[in-house]
């Protein structure tokens, strides 16, 4: 028996399909906040996925198969808890990293510390522009003609636009990742064998496997993606009530880009590994690719190559310009006109020019560059952990914002493990210098 209205005799069903559309339009508006804040954290974590980080992942599943997946998934929450560090640290003090470290260190570990992210920072711009080339001449484009555009058109965005539209542009580039899927698919691996990878640890105790460990955690958090989250906080006008929101942006940006860094070694652990296929660059991945799994899989890897190395070209300038004109005090921000920031756009120019320049010198020894870069990270990284540490339990400048209970332990944890490992790293480099080298 249908229920009528007691006033009209007509039957009350209308009432019921008003109260749905409410009820969207409340958890609209309530999911809507979180949409808005993606971006920093998207974009910081994964500018980590470049050139450097593909041929890492790569030769993780081309020399150990699925072995290193469940490695992944713990650097997944170190990430994590490292990003919300900084991106609180800058929504709390309004304040950069160096204007932080200024203030709160002595004038030589400050000059110490920022010298060693501008120095570090340099070294993966220019390899940032050789992922460019690379990725360019997968596709038969001369590398002469694509690192002079790539250059013109990061200058272009950064100098020419808002924040609002440089952020929008970053993450559209996020989006080439998904090519990554496509190559892992493509690669038709053992997922049952990958399922395994993930789940149960799985440790070998040789110098290969430890310094493939050491490389993995310093390509993932690796310091000026903390430096550019926490600038871009400041940019955004983050405030402490919209932490909730920033943190969401933080574990999105890290679970996405774990997620494609888990299916690149996926791919190449399918097709590769079986092989014995060693490799040492992102493109040799992409071209070792081609046979194995057809020229789509190459195709894709190149995309994600060509993507990645893009988003990190101008990300690492933008970083490395946030550093130095925090720490010398100068006006800084995207969305400034050259009248009210040149230095800060000024150090952009430099950086961008300098980079796409290095990059395409004739007999660059590509190797010994990255290599040095890798040392300087691995030194940098410890110590800018420490730093973050000491500066988000200062209650002065966080108030009750300062890290507590488990969560600081942790927090503590990940550094001291992540120095231990860094250190080994540079033993074995400066080891291998002097004609000590290790089996595999």
């Amino acid at each position: 028996m249908a229920i009528k209205d007691e006033s009209t005799g007509a039957p009350a069903v209308a009432v019921a399909p008003r109260l749905l559309p409410q009820k969207r339009r409340g958890l609209g508006r309530r999911l809507w906040p979180y949409l808005l804040a993606l971006g920093p954290g998207i974009i910081a974590a994964n500018a980590g996925n470049d050139a450097g980080g593909i041929a890492t992942y790569a030769s993780a599943g081309a020399s150990y198969g699925y072995l290193f997946l469940w490695v992944m998934v713990v650097i997944t929450v170190c990430l994590i808890v490292v990003q919300e560090l900084c991106a609180r640290l800058g929504a709390i003090t309004g304040k950069g990293f160096s204007d932080l470290v200024r203030e709160n260190f002595s004038l030589r570990m400050t000059a110490f510390i920022l010298m060693s992210v501008v120095i570090a920072n340099l070294g993966l711009i220019v390899s940032e522009f050789l992922g460019i080339a690379a990725a360019a001449e997968l596709f038969g484009i001369s590398r002469f003609l694509a690192v002079p555009v790539a250059a013109i058109l990061v200058w272009l965005l950064i100098t020419r636009g808002s924040y609002g539209r440089v952020e929008k542009i970053f993450l559209t580039l996020t989006l080439v990742f998904f090519a990554y899927i496509g190559a892992a698919f493509l690669a038709r691996p053992n997922w049952h064998a990958a399922l395994i990878g993930t789940v149960i640890p799985t440790v070998r105790w040789t110098p290969g496997y430890i310094e493939l460990l050491i490389a993995l955690i310093g390509t993932t958090i690796t310091p000026y993606m903390q430096l550019y989250i926490q600038s871009s906080v400041i940019e955004r006008g983050v405030t402490a009530d919209e932490l909730r929101y920033t943190r969401f942006d933080v574990i999105a940006g890290a679970l996405f880009s774990d997620l494609i860094s888990g299916f690149i070694i996926i791919a190449t652990a399918a097709t590769l590994f079986p092989r014995g296929i060693a490799i040492k660059t992102a493109a040799d991945a992409a071209q070792a690719l081609q046979p194995i799994a057809g020229q789509y899989a190459q195709l894709l890897f190149g995309v994600g190559l060509l993507g990645a190395s893009l988003l990190a070209a101008g990300v690492l300038p933008l970083s490395t310009t946030y550093v130095l004109s925090e720490a010398l005090g100068f006006e800084r921000g995207v969305s400034r006109s050259w009248r009210e920031a040149p230095i800060f756009l000024g150090l952009f120019t430099v950086f961008t020019a300098l980079g796409a320049v290095v990059a395409l010198l004739p007999n660059l020894p590509i190797i010994p560059v990255l290599l040095g870069v890798q040392v300087l990270n691995g030194l940098l990284l410890p110590i800018e952990l420490f730093a973050i540490l000491r500066l988000i339990n200062n209650r002065e400048l966080m108030g009750q914002y300062v890290t507590k209970g488990l969560y600081k332990g942790f927090a503590w944890s990940i550094a001291i493990v992540v120095s231990l490992l860094s250190l080994t790293l540079i033993g074995v480099t400066i080891l291998g210098w002097f004609g000590v080298n290790f089996g595999s």
